[in-house]
């Protein structure tokens, strides 16, 4: 095992990147995923003097795509920050082997590794960027498993293989993409790359009676996809369509007119051009002073009302839209006592909802 692959491990294991914002995962989960698996080509050396006499030198074996599993049981803390203990499993067929040098024919064996880590992840929010997809990265140490099953040439029944395993520390490096299910609250579809490797294994095998330890590495890429279910998610809630804020407008009178001034029209139009999207009713309520009979009063409040309704059509606005009524002497703006004159009271309120 050399020492820059040494270091990538430990780097794999600290190097968690500063990243913002997260899409949070809150309370108890479960994780799941399947996929494909590259074990990196190894040098096969002996490990003592002796083993390395015994065993040759320039031996190395390359190795097929394989599979890969993994199930983690973690724990999201409301702000992108999950922790899980993850089981994995990984398994390749031997392609190539090669002794000094030399591929040999009638290659044979399986390499296993399996484990326990406990990884560190962080889920990035991206606010809706990619249509909730939500990219996570993560970092993991822990102890794998690394087994040699009949690793050598096969040729003839004639076997030269090595079988044997051995455990050791590595760490992780995973890189991945969650999309949420909404019809199941909690559950998301999950994408993964992850880097794996140990600190090397030392195979203690038993070849036709002749012990011999040896050294290999174990570097692994994996390409996975699988299921995540959080216990706790919150059904998805659409969000309400905003409600648009009434809008008021005041026209004032004359006292004991209907009659609109230059300014009420004025007025009015600012009303008509302020009606744009959303709004579905337009209000229009007369008003009088306290002077005058009452029910005089009340049909001068509802012939304000009218006249201002026919501008707002003047204007463009539909008069299906539009709700007229004449309240006479009631809700004033500024109490008074009967029979005063108050200008602020003879008004017609344009309300725009």
């Amino acid at each position: 095992m050399s020492f820059k692959k040494t270091l990538l491990a430990a780097a794999a294991v600290v190097a968690l990147p500063v990243l913002a914002q997260a899409q949070p995962v809150t309370g108890l989960y479960l994780g799941a995923g399947f996929g494909a698996n590259y074990l990196d080509k190894t040098d096969i050396t002996g490990s003592s003097a002796t083993d390395k006499q015994n065993f040759g030198s320039g031996v190395s074996t390359e190795f097929s795509w394989g599979y890969v599993g993994v199930l983690s049981l973690g724990w999201g803390f409301g702000n992108g920050l999950r922790a899980e203990i993850e089981g994995n499993y990984r398994s390749n067929e031997v392609s190539d082997f090669k002794r000094a040098n030399v591929n040999q024919s009638g290659a044979t064996g399986t390499v296993t590794s399996y484990g326990a880590m406990l990884n560190l992840l962080y889920d990035i929010n991206l606010n809706g960027m990619l249509g909730g997809v939500t990219p996570y990265v993560g970092v993991g140490g822990g102890y794998i498993w690394h087994d040699y099953d009949d690793v050598g040439t096969n040729v003839g029944g004639v076997k030269s293989v090595l079988s044997g395993d051995n455990g050791n520390w590595g760490g992780q490096a995973i890189v991945g993409l969650s999309l949420p299910i909404s019809a199941v609250p909690g559950l998301s579809v999950t994408g993964e790359y992850r880097f794996m490797m140990t600190a090397g294994h030392e195979i203690d095998s038993n070849n036709a009676g002749t012990r011999t330890k040896v050294d290999v590495d174990n570097m692994n890429h994996s390409l996975l996809v699988g299921l995540r279910y959080a216990f706790n998610a919150a059904p998805a809630v659409a969000a309400a369509a905003p409600v648009a804020s009434a809008r008021t407008f005041l026209v004032f009178f004359d006292w004991s007119k209907a009659d609109l001034t230059d300014r009420a029209r004025q007025i009015i139009g600012e009303a008509a051009s302020s009606r744009g999207s959303g709004v579905t009713r337009i209000e229009v309520n007369g008003f009088t002073d306290r002077s005058g009979p009452a029910d005089y009063n009340m049909q001068l409040s509802i012939r304000r009302a009218n006249a201002v309704a026919a501008e707002l059509v003047r204007r463009g606005v539909p008069r299906n839209e539009i709700v007229t009524r004449g309240f006479g002497e009631e809700n004033n703006l500024v109490p008074t006592a009967d029979g005063v004159r108050e200008p602020q009271n003879r008004r017609v309120e344009i309300i725009l909802r």
